[in-house]
């Protein structure tokens, strides 16, 4: 079995949220953006082209938003909530 060695990185905790949301953002564009052009033109030439220019303006739109409703939640609903 071969031994791969993990990958870490450290950055300051303040960056968490915005890694998060980044990470986040990109994985749900690329799976909306592939999803709505499957349904909206189907399979065809030059598929993975449309998907990469769909996925680069749905990324764009999709972290600022993903930030502002993390910090929305986090603060603003979460913070309510007794946990135990």
């Amino acid at each position: 079995m071969a031994n791969f060695s993990t990958i870490r990185i450290r950055t300051r905790r303040k960056y968490y949220r915005l890694i998060f949301t980044g990470l986040m953002a990109l994985m749900m564009s690329l799976i909306i953006s592939s999803a709505l052009l499957l349904v909206k033109v189907g399979y065809v030439d030059g598929f993975f082209t449309e998907l990469m220019h769909s996925w680069g303006l749905a990324f764009i739109f999709a972290w600022p938003s993903a930030y502002v409703c993390a910090y929305m939640v986090q603060e603003h609903i979460l913070s309510r909530i007794e946990f135990y």
